[in-house]
């Protein structure tokens, strides 16, 4: 009987011990708990910050909400130089002078890009006196490797066709295919972008296609505004091409974001939403559709605007976030981007375009057409020698042309990894 009972104490002694180190695997250290406190505490500073009060709020098809925030509450106002900034609603001077003589502005005439639109539009409109904002949701900002990092291109993602070292052009794993001219100041520039949905391999790679716009050296004092359409699963969680605009004024580093994710941009729009799907897009060897984007420096208050299709101008950036744009660009570049991460050891299948080679020409290779710049004197203008480049032609290439209607053009794109780009 002692015997038993001796017993049963040695396995009770034994359930206790494995219980006691069951709660101490399960219940998480101090040390665990305070870092989960602290950065729960970092999202929903971060959402309150980026989530202005809405005055309506619009469930677009594709899973986006749509808030309607009062223009005065953008995210641009919490910048402390903006505090009693006065919003310029129109541009004082455009370059192709539809705002009435001399180019002096007027009221913008109703209207949109002929061929596309914005899914959120069909289930409603934001009223005058607000701008549409993509609302930010807890995901996309756990998605980013950090919540600082959130809405942020990486340090060096810009081409430099004249770099000498191709370590430094690739090491960011950044490839591209593009026209650029780099001969002469520059106050603008316009182009019209066919839109495709090319295919990511990786959540953490994107598909681009762009404008930069571009100032100062490729150092760390870089200024650059950048206007297109993306695909980006680790920005937006899904795989839908999207309008988008960026800046930065230190190369990436510390300044700058896509769209409205940070103070900056001055949007005075309240049809288009920066980071929204664009509908609808290109199919292969069928129906073909584009957006027109145009970048230009208003001579009289210094300001960067833009404009989407013929008739949205959507806003623009101050002259005080720039350095060297304050006064001109010294380049500027047309065409795409992706992320080549290599994760398994070999180029990666991310398309760019259409995720066809140049060679295939319209309705199957990705193109821009009209490609123009801003001259000193406010005039839209055909950009003289223009050049091109790319890291790695068997994977993305770039061929250009010129006649008719379409100007100045190129195709360009690939489907990155293939039999000659292993």
């Amino acid at each position: 009987m002692a015997m038993e009972m001796q017993s049963g104490g040695k396995m009770m002694g034994f359930l206790v011990i494995l219980l006691v180190l069951f709660i101490e695997m399960a219940a998480p250290t101090t040390a665990s708990r305070n870092s989960f406190s602290t950065q729960t505490l970092e999202v929903q500073n971060q959402l309150k910050l980026l989530n202005k009060p809405a005055v309506k709020s619009i469930k677009s098809p594709d899973g986006d909400i749509i808030d309607c925030i009062k223009l005065s509450h953008q995210p641009a106002f919490d910048h402390p130089m903006l505090k009693n900034h006065k919003i310029q609603m129109t541009p004082n001077f455009h370059p192709e002078g539809v705002f009435g003589e001399n180019k002096v502005a007027s009221k913008m005439k109703p209207g949109s890009s002929r061929n596309v639109t914005q899914m959120w539009h069909l289930n409603g409109r934001c009223p005058e006196g607000t701008i549409p904002i993509r609302r930010t949701r807890k995901d996309d900002l756990l998605r980013a490797s950090s919540i600082k990092a959130f809405g942020k291109k990486r340090h060096k993602t810009i081409p430099q066709p004249k770099s000498a070292d191709p370590n430094i052009i690739t090491q960011s794993g950044h490839q591209h295919a593009i026209a650029y001219v780099d001969e002469d100041k520059y106050y603008g520039a316009k182009a019209t972008i066919n839109v495709w949905e090319p295919k990511i391999q990786q959540p953490n790679e994107f598909s681009l296609s762009q404008i930069w716009i571009l100032g100062g050296s490729f150092g760390e004092d870089l200024n650059s505004i950048e206007a297109g359409w993306q695909v980006s699963p680790d920005l937006y969680g899904d795989n839908h091409t999207r309008l988008f605009t960026y800046w930065t004024s230190d190369a990436y580093q510390a300044t700058g974001c896509y769209n409205l994710l940070c103070s900056g941009f001055i949007q005075i729009n309240n049809e288009i939403a920066m980071g929204a799907s664009i509908y609808p897009v290109s199919s292969y060897h069928d129906s073909q559709y584009d957006i027109s984007l145009l970048v230009w420096k208003d001579p009289k208050e210094g300001n960067w605007w833009l404009q989407f299709g013929n008739s949205y101008v959507l806003g623009y950036w101050p002259a005080f976030l720039f350095s060297y744009l304050s006064d001109s660009a010294s380049m500027i570049e047309w065409g795409g981007e992706v992320v080549n991460s290599e994760s398994d050891g070999q180029h990666t299948s991310t398309q760019m375009g259409s995720g066809h080679f140049p060679k295939e020409g319209f309705g199957k290779s990705s193109y821009f057409k009209n490609i123009q710049i801003v001259d000193g004197s406010n005039n839209l203008r055909v950009p003289k020698d223009i050049a091109t480049f790319t890291e790695q032609s068997n994977c993305y290439d770039v061929q250009t042309g010129k006649g008719g209607n379409w100007g100045n053009y190129f195709y360009y794109g690939g489907p990155g990894r293939n039999a000659k780009c292993p």
